[in-house]
């Protein structure tokens, strides 16, 4: 009876994360400035930390997901071959690369834009469930999101089960962070993970590059249309920089993954939070000292992760799929 009354709560999520996706699309339109600040300063920040948490407090609410469960579910029947699949979450990676800085000189001041680029994200999520089974063909992989997911979300601090899949059909063949929980991103890099090779990987070039591309969003400012070509160059010179200075410590030191991906993913986060602390605690109409606290949570939180790492890896691992 608890698992039964546990999904009724969620699919009851799902239908407000739906509804409430109309509403932010038709507000970006009518009362953009608010819906805008509302959007950007109080709810997008919050989210990084939920993926420590667990990615899938999220994941079993997202909208995108829920269409693309609904079409997927119901109509999509092929599986997503390993090859395509990993060159989806390339695509992925680069959507991320395109849109973000897009906020600098579109997507911070107008809403319409955002509005329309969320129906049309929407609209490849319900798609790519006509053709690939339950949430193969967006959530596990063209989704810009699901990067920042699995590096965040490499070892949940709190177990959760997903909330969409009641059985698994196997539809995302390798990597499926609703299932592989901690052994995502092992399965997600491939072979390449045991040695210095894997920040040559698609995700390994992401995971190495994200603090400086991080670093490039928080420097630059909102700005026209023609300041696109500065705020791309810079964010993606940083980015740049941050691969190769990881890239140069992994072929040095001969850094494997697992040792290196929390570190990034926790450098990663406290970064952003270094950043977004201000404008969350503005935002909130905290105190001017809050900054500090919101820092210094976070901060905790980053270490507390890390230095119970393995205690949790040991304790999860018999509970999960064989790495592939």
């Amino acid at each position: 009876m608890p698992a039964v009354r546990g999904q009724s709560l969620w699919r009851a999520a799902q239908a407000i994360g739906l509804v409430l996706t109309v509403v932010l699309i038709a507000a970006l339109w009518v009362t953009p400035t608010v819906t805008l600040h509302i959007l950007w300063d109080m709810v997008i920040p919050l989210l990084p930390a939920t993926f420590l948490i667990n990615p899938l407090i999220w994941r079993n609410v997202c909208p995108l997901a829920t269409l693309n469960d609904l079409s997927g579910s119901r109509v999509g029947q092929r599986i997503v071959e390993t090859r395509l699949l990993r060159a989806a979450w390339v695509v992925g990676i680069v959507l991320l690369a395109v849109l973000v800085p897009a906020r600098r000189f579109l997507f911070n001041e107008n809403g319409p834009a955002l509005a329309i680029t969320i129906l049309l994200v929407a609209l490849l999520a319900l798609v790519s469930g006509l053709r690939y089974a339950r949430r193969a063909g967006f959530c596990g992989s063209l989704c810009p999101v699901l990067p920042v997911e699995k590096l965040y979300g490499q070892l949940p601090l709190l177990p959760m089960d997903g909330a969409r899949c009641t059985s698994c059909s196997q539809c995302t063949p390798v990597g499926c962070i609703d299932l592989a929980n901690s052994k995502t991103v092992a399965q997600t890099i491939g072979p390449e993970r045991r040695d210095a090779r894997w920040v040559r990987t698609g995700f390994g070039a992401f995971a190495a590059a994200f603090p400086g591309f991080i670093i490039g969003y928080f420097t630059t400012v909102n700005g026209d249309f023609v300041t696109a070509g500065t705020v791309y160059g810079r964010v993606l010179l940083l980015a740049a920089a941050s691969y190769l200075i990881v890239a140069v410590l992994v072929a040095v030191f001969r850094l494997r993954a697992s040792l290196s991906l929390p570190f990034l993913g926790a450098t990663s986060l406290g970064l952003y939070y270094w950043y977004a602390a201000p404008p969350l605690v503005e935002a909130y109409a905290g105190p001017s000292q809050a900054v500090a606290w919101v820092r210094a949570a976070i901060g905790l939180m980053i270490a507390y992760w890390l230095v119970t790492w393995r205690s949790r890896a040991s304790t999860v691992a018999a509970t999960l799929p064989a790495t592939r």
